[in-house]
């Protein structure tokens, strides 16, 4: 097996930044998409690269963990701007957009998508996919095809993927799928687990479940969802609670709250995550919490969408693990989530210091890659996957503070722009700013958002 060495000027190891770390990594796999190259040793105090090394300067960090992504929505970047509207509005334009998607055109956006990731940092992305099938709800030959067309473009652009693939079978508490939801819907969750247990994990790809929510797939159902999750291991992740409209239609529909409906079908517990958690009650905060259900904020599309501030502090401290999603890619920046989250909170409670620099970056990796599955990334140790990033201290944004504050000039002023190399599996997919395997991301994804927005 190949053996690299990397010198890294300043590393990030969780707690505090060191100065002259040699990594030495055991590479396997394929340069596209990964592979299971890992940290065979780090030595502290090398003050000079090793002969032969790879020297990257600047700030490394594990790779970060974008645990909740819609590919597809990257299209609608300011496409949403115009004028005014609400989540529903949105929602609209969303449909417009799915409607023109094929396994191709798919492949070919989410390529373009995942190389912007790399270029932000992100080594890995949880992906809520819900496309499945042919505009009018046919299977396609391969039923799997919307599937497989993102497994590979994650192994095209060089990253890992969770391919989160998502039951959604209801316009609404029973109400059948409207003619936009036809082409997301298996029928029922038996037939969603059906065609998802033909799909197959490879070396930079997890297959785990996701329950859209709780309006979309009926409540005799959620159980099936769950259990497929439970018997192999796999990450099951939910939106939960984003909309004021959700909980109060769930009160209607079954005289509970979504979270108190999750929790009566076995839901809940520590391989699953809710995505938003926005409009909790105290009691939906302890049942969470109290099953270390995980909590993925994504502030950017909370923002973009006017959803709210969901309660991450109190979540975090009645049990429930944080982390982090780019979500409809209103901005892919995963420094911005992790910051946003604090910042928010700072807005909503006028007080300041709800996390450390140190907590939001472990929310941004390691924290994200166990809620999509991967326990032993987002660390730099011996053992860990060789899946790490390097943030430039020398750019307009973050010169100045001393290396020794890298945490807190990564998490507080850094943005993707900083990015200089993200290394996946060991191999470079980032080198000095520029993809080493799309050489054109601009380009990929003005091409292929203009083949889906018709």
């Amino acid at each position: 097996m190949p053996v690299k060495t990397y010198w890294l000027e300043h590393a990030w190891l969780g707690t505090h930044v060191e100065p002259g770390v040699a990594l030495t990594v055991s590479i396997s796999g394929s340069a596209a998409g990964g592979g299971d190259g890992r940290i065979a040793a780090l030595r502290t105090g090398v003050e000079t690269p090793p002969p032969g090394a790879e020297v990257l300067r600047g700030l490394t960090l594990p790779g970060l963990a974008n645990a909740h992504s819609h590919a597809f929505h990257r299209a609608l970047r300011s496409l949403v701007q115009v004028g005014s509207g609400t989540f529903w509005t949105w929602r609209e334009f969303m449909y417009q957009v799915a409607q023109n998607l094929t396994p191709d055109t798919y492949f070919a956006l989410a390529r373009a998508v995942y190389a912007e990731m790399a270029l932000a940092g992100i080594t890995n992305v949880g992906e809520f996919h819900y496309v499945h099938h042919a505009p009018g709800g046919a299977p396609y030959s391969d039923p799997n095809a919307m599937g497989e067309a993102l497994i590979e473009a994650a192994a095209a652009a060089g990253i890992r993927i969770t391919l989160l693939d998502t039951a959604y079978l209801s316009s609404g508490f029973g109400g059948a799928p409207d003619h936009h939801q036809l082409r997301f819907s298996d029928g029922t969750a038996e037939a969603w687990a059906e065609r998802v247990s033909a799909l197959k994990p490879r070396g930079h790809a997890l297959i785990g479940a996701a329950i859209h929510s709780v309006r979309a797939v009926p409540a005799d159902q959620l159980g099936t969802v769950a259990r497929w999750a439970q018997e192999r291991r796999a990450p099951l992740h939910v939106h939960l609670s984003e909309q004021t409209a959700e909980n109060e239609a769930c009160q209607a529909a079954h005289g509970r709250t979504p979270t108190q409906l999750l929790a009566d079908h076995g839901v809940l517990g520590p391989r699953t995550t809710g995505v938003h958690n926005t409009h909790l009650t105290d009691g939906d905060i302890a049942l969470l919490g109290g099953t270390t259900t995980g909590t993925c904020m994504c502030p950017t599309t909370e923002r973009d969408l006017a959803d709210g501030i969901g309660p991450a502090p109190r979540l975090q401290q009645a049990g429930s693990p944080l982390s982090l999603g780019s979500d409809s890619h209103a901005v892919i920046d995963l420094l911005e989530e992790a910051r946003a989250m604090e910042l928010n909170e700072r807005l909503r409670s006028r007080t300041r210091g709800h996390w450390t620099a140190n907590a939001l970056l472990t929310a941004a990796t390691e924290d994200g890659h166990a809620a999509l599955g991967l326990p032993d990334a987002g660390r730099l140790e011996a053992g860990a996957l060789a899946d790490f990033t390097t943030i430039a201290l020398d750019s307009v944004r973050t010169a100045g503070p001393p290396a020794r504050l890298g945490a807190e000039t990564a998490a507080f002023a850094a943005t993707a722009s900083d990015v200089r190399h993200t290394v996946v599996g060991g191999r470079h997919v980032v080198r000095d700013g520029a993809h080493t395997l799309v050489p054109d991301v601009p380009s990929a994804l003005s091409e292929s958002i203009a083949a889906v927005r018709g």
